[in-house]
């Protein structure tokens, strides 16, 4: 009997617990077909969090979204680009974890189907690196304004390439982001 995980391949990152999957993806003339999502075969991948909220985010080129956590209800993100392309990023927020403050950056789009899940434990952003993306991500726990913190997308401390083509455009929220060190995190 074929198992679920056969319908998707789990890459590691540098981040333990931070994966790529790629889903298995059937096409022909019509176009093509994926199973984004299905819990069986997450949970045998070792992804057994429940969702519970779906995101759709659209931007244009050069806009950077993040670098966004939860300090309480924290959310794991599983994150995919269905149109266009971005550059997917997740940084280390645990202070007792090995890679804290360590980041791993994905290329994620419509054309490489990729997804990235992002355990709670993270700080999540994206800069849109195509004309426009479409992104979709799925929560394990509710969006709470009052425990969301931002940390800053050019925190010199972590040195992330965000590989930048001129300057980003940023919200005015996320232009408050605080560096890595002064900043509320997990223990």
């Amino acid at each position: 009997m074929k198992s679920e995980m056969d319908a998707i391949r789990k890459i590691p990152t540098s981040l333990p617990g931070v994966v790529i999957l790629e889903p298995r993806v059937f096409g022909d003339e019509r176009g093509f077909f994926l199973e984004s999502y299905n819990e069986r075969a997450f949970a045998e991948l070792g992804i057994k969090e429940r969702f519970v909220q779906d995101n759709h985010s659209s931007s244009r080129r050069n806009v950077l979204r993040g670098l966004h956590y939860q300090i309480k209800q924290p959310q794991g993100k599983l994150v995919r680009a269905v149109e266009g392309e971005i550059l997917d990023v997740a940084v280390d927020v645990r202070r007792t974890s090995p890679t804290f403050g360590r980041w791993e950056a994905v290329r994620l789009s419509g054309e490489n189907k990729r997804m990235l899940w992002i355990p709670a434990g993270f700080a999540h952003g994206f800069l849109v690196i195509s004309e426009k993306a479409q992104v979709l991500y799925k929560a394990t726990d509710y969006y709470a304004p009052e425990h969301e913190r931002t940390l800053m997308w050019n925190d010199p401390g972590l040195k992330i390439d965000w590989k930048l083509e001129g300057d980003p455009i940023v919200s005015a929220k996320d232009q408050r982001g605080m560096a890595l060190h002064d900043a509320e995190t997990f223990a």
